[in-house]
């Protein structure tokens, strides 16, 4: 789960950086810009979804603070 979670992370990032780079070469003519952001939140929402049914299958467990 860790590593889907490490993968998830990443093309979220990606995705939020290929959006600052359509941003910078088109000056916002094009909907690439657009795009990749809704791209972005749909994978941030996927993520969150799989979070809560991990959780509810028992896959993740919470750890609580330690201190």
């Amino acid at each position: 789960m860790k590593i889907a979670v490490a993968i998830a992370f990443i093309l979220i990032i990606g995705s939020l950086a290929s959006a600052f780079f359509f941003l910078m070469r088109d000056k916002g003519k094009s909907n690439n810009t657009v795009r990749a952001l809704a791209v972005r939140v749909g994978l941030s929402i996927a993520l969150f979804i799989a979070l809560l049914v991990a959780y509810k299958l028992g896959y993740i467990q919470p750890t609580g603070i330690r201190g």
